[in-house]
C-alpha cells in the first residue's frame, strides 16, 4: 500500500484504463491476461476493504469481480 501511495495519482487510474482497452480490444490469451491481472488488482482491492463493507457493497464486489472473470474466461476460449 505505501508503494501504491507514493506513485502519481492518476498512474494507477491509467494502468486499469490500459488493462481493461487490452481486454476489450485484445484477442485470445492476450485479452484474457489484461482482464484477469485487473480482476485480481480489483479483488485485492477489495479484500483490504472488505471489513468496512456494508452487505450491499460486498455484493456489489463479488458480482463485479464474476462478471469481470466470466468476461477474461470468455476471452480466453474465444466465446466472446
Amino acid at each position: 500500500m505505501v508503494f501504491l501511495h507514493r506513485m502519481p495519482r492518476g498512474l494507477l487510474l491509467a494502468a486499469v484504463f490500459v488493462l481493461l482497452v487490452v481486454g476489450m480490444v485484445g484477442t485470445g490469451w492476450v485479452a484474457a491476461a489484461g482482464l484477469l491481472v485487473l480482476a485480481v488488482t480489483l479483488g485485492w482491492f477489495a479484500y483490504l476493504n472488505w471489513p468496512g463493507l456494508d452487505a450491499q457493497g460486498r455484493v456489489l464486489r463479488v458480482v463485479a469481480l464474476t462478471v469481470l472473470t466470466g468476461f477474461a474466461l470468455a476471452r480466453a476460449f474465444g466465446r466472446f
